[in-house]
């Protein structure tokens, strides 16, 4: 199978197919490639995975707006890798399967140690503080271990029981026509105990909601979509299993006068037209500080001009510790009253510029008549 299909057209759905077009798709294709019905071909097993890795993705509302944005390369930044065999899709889509056959499709035996999930946190930005860099505390809730059972859902000094419907094997064989599945007890979900006297600070789950700080280390020239992975701050994991990242999106706030085009900054300045006629120093805002920064506008310069400014942009994430350029374009307002003298003065200046003029053109028709 070729590398990074399209999920889209994996699933055979239009980009717009909602939630119940995308799990219909899945569901007819986990069917017809499912391994029991092509016992030995691989092409098939390729083809159940892949199916089961496009499904995961769109029916997730957060990973499909990240897939649609970026692409595949997106989704490597919020830690999806796909499954790692059939176990891993068994466990993950339980509830398609049940639909097929009226029961579980997983082949596990006991209790699976799963990975916790990712988290994910928004964090909107000024333009300054993505320029310098800072660090960040940001308050977020996820599960965590109970504090009282450590985990285990039992009220500590108590000792759960052998499972009365699978009689402790953590399984159950199914035959359905020429399938045979082994899934995961129901009852016990493969650990082959039940807990007779739950918790009660976490009700038998061993991990309660908490609210978790954690600061976080904010680089120089971060943008919008960038993001920052902190390992193990996502969810605790299931069963010993290790916990999930948590994934700082950044997101930066126009700025009221610098317009960010990558590494670069763009403004723009009015000056008059006396000032672009003479030359003039004018002050800008500065991005790093609250001072003012000095721009030196040069004789003549014409509306419109850009003035390039290198090294003054933004810093740069992939590049070291390069920074991008300032690109100031010049407008020039011309003054709409004017006052008896000074209409007399721009009179004496256009009088001046038609004898400039003229000088320039009979000085032309001289030497061209003197060949």
């Amino acid at each position: 199978m070729p590398d990074n299909r399209d999920y889209y057209e994996i699933l055979g759905v239009s980009r717009d197919a909602d939630g119940d077009e995308v799990k219909k798709a899945y569901r007819k294709l986990a069917l017809k490639f499912h391994p029991d019905r092509n016992p030995g071909d691989r092409e098939a097993e390729e083809s159940f995975k892949e199916a089961a890795e496009a499904y995961e993705v769109l029916r997730d509302r957060e990973k499909r707006k990240i897939y649609d944005l970026y692409g595949h390369e997106g989704l490597k930044g919020t830690g999806f890798r796909g499954f790692g065999g059939f176990e891993d899709i068994f466990s993950a889509f339980g509830d398609i399967f049940e639909d097929f056959f009226g029961f579980g499709g997983g082949r596990s035996r006991g209790a699976r140690i799963r990975r916790g999930n990712d988290l994910r946190y928004d964090l909107e930005l000024t333009l300054k503080d993505a320029y310098r860099g800072k660090e960040e505390e940001i308050v977020f809730d996820k599960w965590e271990s109970c504090d009282i059972c450590r985990g285990s859902g039992i009220t500590p000094g108590s000792e759960p029981s052998i499972c009365p419907n699978c009689n402790g094997r953590g399984e159950i064989v199914h035959s359905h026509g020429f399938f045979q599945i082994r899934t995961n007890c129901s009852t016990c979900n493969g650990t082959g105990q039940v807990i007779v006297d739950p918790c009660r600070r976490c009700a038998g789950k061993g991990r309660i909601k908490a609210e978790r700080k954690v600061m976080v280390k904010i680089p120089p020239g971060v943008d919008t979509g960038t993001q920052l992975r902190v390992r193990g701050e996502g969810e605790i994991g299931e069963n010993g299993g290790p916990p999930g990242d948590l994934f700082v999106v950044i997101y930066v706030k126009e700025h009221d006068f610098f317009v960010r085009d990558g590494d670069d900054l763009k403004c723009q300045i009015t000056v008059s037209f006396v000032q672009s006629a003479l030359g003039a120093e004018v002050y800008i805002p500065a991005i790093d500080d609250d001072k003012e920064r000095r721009i030196t506008i040069s004789e003549g310069t014409q509306p419109g001009e850009i003035i390039r400014l290198k090294g003054e942009g933004m810093p740069s994430l992939r590049r070291g510790r390069r920074y991008g350029d300032l690109f100031v374009q010049v407008m020039v307002k011309i003054p709409t009253r004017l006052s008896q003298r000074q209409q007399e003065l721009i009179m004496e200046f256009s009088e001046l510029e038609k004898q400039k003029i003229g000088a320039k053109t009979r000085d032309l028709w001289d030497k061209i008549r003197r060949g």
